[in-house]
């Protein structure tokens, strides 16, 4: 049995640092920005744009000398940024083959891709790198890719693409050619190693793989030997793989404090784009989102907002998440905010041909989120009872539509529609035998045609909160004809009589 021919993709993209706070800062693309690392004074560049460096910025610069340059925007590094946006890139590219190895350093991404079986589902490595240069530059970041049948040498090439080529494949037995004319900064040299290249006159790839082997091990032992074959790409290597979790989250640092929530909206519009781009690549939507909002003085303020059903809906996203925030605002300004979603399943309903057609679930969520944001939100949800025997008894849950339908057929009952008065009111009664005889209600008197009762209750006898009432349904007459069924409780604590239902 033959082993199958290895392949690897290395996705490599340079200036991390500065792609990641541009990613979601739309309005800086077209600025020069560079990021600043280190604690003040001793600040220094450690990552810029193009743009830039077109300005002459470069790296190392301290903030004395970056102030030099007014249109330069400056900007502070965030590790926690660049770590989400690593996972982010890791799962976008886990998407094209289970086997992904993270090989990043510091102020550059750099993962390598075992494609090797994949031309059937994404075609010829070519067409596979455009594929998932698309999906990464969706994402906000420029990368380029090399493709190569040796892992190191897909790795030197990629390291030393042009701006202008984003995209190469290295032919099967052409790894030497292919890096010849790279130089040796690819190979991550040491101090020592890079000097002694230098007084021998070895500034290339192609340089140091014609050199003799044994004058070569002679000289600097066997990292002589191994950056050798690294030039000819002739290293094996073996495959460590990584498993990125699928987690739906964006954080973002503010450069200035936010009080104004039009302005945070703005904000939350970019990174709500990126959640519903990354969930829809793996046919899935938003059931929720958490945002956390981080305040002055180390305050924090979370919200989630969670839609009948799973959606990737921006618009509404962007309006459920505007009421939420008006009823429940922060109160101080905001320094960072971070978004995570929930995946949930894309529904699809299906209609007769005839069948009404039914209001879209999207209206009725805004609809039920401005009367939440009038009524408050203990008051608006589906009533489920209690385990209990008490009046009332019951509490609300939110509106939520179950995850599947029971195969049981319910048979439909008509009951007589009761309507419950909350609170009761205080009725006068006059009894006779224990029993009701006639009552005062709304400035009208009644005569007892019918009683049925009495239904005593007890409960909580073990709380200080203990209560006993004493039901009756009653069908009385008032003295113009009229009928009224109702229902009357007696609080035995409190020798109370109420009104608390009437029937139809």
């Amino acid at each position: 049995m033959t082993k199958p021919a290895e392949l690897y993709a290395c996705l490599y993209a340079r200036e991390f640092p500065a792609q990641v706070l541009l990613r979601l800062r739309p309005d800086l693309h077209d600025k020069a920005c560079v990021v600043m690392a280190g604690k003040p004074p001793l600040q220094q560049v450690c990552s810029l744009n193009k743009k830039a460096r077109i300005l002459g910025i470069v790296h190392g610069m301290t903030q004395v000398e970056v102030d030099t340059f007014p249109s330069a925007i400056v900007l502070a590094r965030s590790e926690r940024e660049e770590a989400g946006a690593k996972s982010i890139l890791l799962e976008c590219a886990g998407g094209f083959s289970p086997r992904v190895e993270d090989r990043s350093e510091d102020g550059t991404f750099l993962c390598v891709i075992d494609i090797a079986g994949t031309t059937s589902l994404f075609g010829p490595p070519d067409a596979l790198a455009q594929s998932l240069l698309t999906r990464v530059r969706t994402l906000g970041v420029t990368a380029c890719i090399s493709v190569s049948t040796n892992f190191h040498a897909a790795v030197s090439l990629a390291k030393g693409l042009s701006p202008q080529q984003i995209v190469r494949v290295i032919p099967p037995g052409e790894e030497r050619a292919s890096l010849a004319s790279l130089p040796l900064a690819v190979l991550d040299l040491t101090e020592k190693q890079a000097e002694t290249f230098s007084w021998w006159g070895i500034h290339t790839l192609g340089m140091l793989a014609a050199l003799p082997e044994k004058e070569l091990i002679a000289r600097m032992g066997q990292s002589g030997k191994r950056l050798r074959q690294l030039a000819r790409g002739e290293v094996p290597h073996l495959f460590q793989p990584v498993e990125p979790a699928f987690t739906l989250e964006e954080r973002m640092e503010l450069d200035t404090p936010v009080e104004l929530l039009d302005a945070l909206l703005f904000v939350v519009n970019v990174m709500l784009e990126q959640l519903i781009f990354r969930a829809a690549a793996r046919v899935l939507a938003l059931a929720s989102v958490t945002i956390t909002l981080t305040l002055e003085r180390g305050a924090t303020h979370s919200r989630t907002v969670r839609p009948a059903l799973p959606t990737n809906d921006k618009q509404l996203w962007i309006k459920l998440l505007h009421l939420d925030l008006e009823a429940h605002p922060p109160q101080a300004a905001i320094l960072a905010l971070t978004l995570a979603a929930e995946p949930g399943s894309t529904g699809k309903v299906q209609l007769g041909l005839f069948s009404p057609q039914l209001p879209e679930p999207s209206r009725l969520d805004i609809t039920v989120a401005r009367i939440r944001a009038t009524v408050g939100e203990e008051n608006v949800g589906r009533a489920v009872l209690n385990d209990t025997h008490r009046p009332d008894g019951f509490h609300l849950e939110p509106f939520a539509v179950p995850s599947a339908q029971s195969s049981e057929i319910t048979p439909i009952l008509l009951p007589s529609a009761i309507r419950q008065l909350r609170p009761p009111e205080t009725v006068s009664v006059t009894s006779q035998g224990g029993r009701p005889k006639a009552f005062v209600f709304w400035e009208r008197s009644y005569k007892v045609e019918r009683a049925y009762g009495p239904w005593l209750t007890v409960g909580e006898w073990w709380n200080s909160t203990l209560w006993e009432c004493e039901q009756w349904d009653l069908i009385a007459r008032a003295q113009d004809g009229s009928t009224l069924c109702c229902c009357l409780m007696r609080d035995l604590m409190q020798e109370q009589w109420q009104m608390v239902a009437l029937y139809d």
